[in-house]
């Protein structure tokens, strides 16, 4: 709401009373990520009407002058958003490379994930509608939102949210949706997506089965979850050091979690090379469910 106020040269108060109008009426929903409040779009068969109309107006009367120092300011706002986001990456990207220096070489890591998707091949496998769970800065959906037929990332962190939609701008992929959310309740109905991935995230997971459960709840028949991680590796300082929760999986203890979900599961590939072998594991909910009727 702050930003919205910077852009139109309004006080937060009339920005605030004028916005609770448009969402009374539909035209705007809000959603609240911490201490931050973030607005988007209403239905589209309630907003498409009315920007039909402005650019009608706008094709009569012609451009209005007053829209120019309102850009002005919204970019000037994007600006400093971006400036935040670097900051913000430049504190903790150290520690990343560290990681990252343990483990084959993240290009190849993401070359394995779009063999497993399908991506990577003609008449591959759709993504359909992507979820990235822990999406951090946003990365999986740099890679394979344009080639997806919805994609959102969600995240618990604000401060990780806000450096990936600077990210996800600059790739140009502002239509990838990005919202707050904890992996143990992921505010989305069943059934929403026909892609799921969990990229490096569920070594963070102190119930990492009751994570698997709820990603797999996402799936719509035939949908598939794809998980990143690390195998079975004793460097205890990740754990004091940067929070990691497991030091590793066994392979099949993620497959037995995909399967308890209900899913088809089955270690994709391993990738050795460095300290560190990182595993990717699929699962795929069936196409129809067996009911057991008593």
């Amino acid at each position: 709401m702050g930003e919205l106020a910077q852009v139109l040269g309004q006080s937060q108060p009339r920005v605030s009373r004028h916005v609770k109008i448009l969402i009374d009426g539909g035209l705007a929903e809000r959603r609240k990520e911490g201490s931050w409040v973030f607005l988007s779009l209403g239905t589209p068969e309630r907003v498409e009407p009315l920007f039909m109309l402005l650019d009608r107006w706008a094709d009569i009367d012609g451009a209005n002058p007053s829209a120019a120092p309102d850009a002005a300011r919204l970019a000037a706002v994007r600006a400093d958003r971006a400036a935040a986001a670097e900051r913000y990456f430049a504190q903790h990207a150290k520690d990343w490379d560290e990681i990252r220096s343990l483990h084959i070489a993240e290009s190849e890591v993401e070359a394995a994930i779009a063999r497993a998707l399908g991506t990577n091949k003609e008449g591959g496998r759709p993504v359909g509608r992507l979820i990235d769970i822990g999406t951090g800065t946003g990365r999986m959906l740099e890679l394979f939102a344009r080639g997806a037929r919805g994609a959102l990332g969600i995240d618990r962190s604000p401060e990780m949210l806000r450096l990936a939609r600077v990210k996800l701008a600059e790739a140009g992929l502002s239509t990838a949706e990005l919202r707050q959310g904890d992996m143990y309740s992921l505010p989305l109905p069943s059934g929403t997506a026909d892609t799921v991935i969990i990229h490096q995230v569920l070594h963070f997971a102190e119930q990492p089965a009751a994570a698997v459960s709820e990603a797999a709840r996402l799936l719509s028949p035939g949908g598939r979850l794809l998980i990143i991680d690390f195998a079975p590796h004793e460097r205890e300082e990740l754990r004091t050091r940067d929070a990691h929760a497991r030091l590793g999986f066994a392979a099949d203890a993620v497959t037995g979690w995909m399967t308890a979900a209900g899913l088809q599961a089955r270690v994709v590939e391993h990738l050795e090379g460095g300290e560190l072998t990182v595993t990717l594991w699929e699962g795929e909910q069936p196409e129809t469910r067996l009911k057991v009727v008593a």
